[in-house]
């Protein structure tokens, strides 16, 4: 999820769970990282911190289950 400006907030490494093969073993466990710095410079307040780090975490496992950002978006609307 990229905050204002193309902040960077969180980043899904791995392949998505719909791409992977029968013979999908022997890689490395995919990777969710959620970036604590620019967070917290985007936070009003702790309640705003909260709100944001959930959102960014909703986004990246999105990511893990194969969702591209215009169905994440889509989502979020409903």
């Amino acid at each position: 999820l990229h905050g204002g400006r193309g902040t960077l907030l969180g980043l899904y490494e791995g392949i998505p769970l719909p791409a992977r093969s029968g013979g999908y073993s022997g890689v490395v466990p995919d990777v969710i990282t959620i970036f604590k710095r620019p967070h917290e410079w985007m936070a009003r307040d702790l309640e705003s911190l909260r709100r944001d780090v959930h959102q960014t975490v909703w986004h990246e496992v999105a990511h893990y289950f194969g969702l591209g950002h215009g169905q994440i978006r889509a989502l979020e609307k409903e």
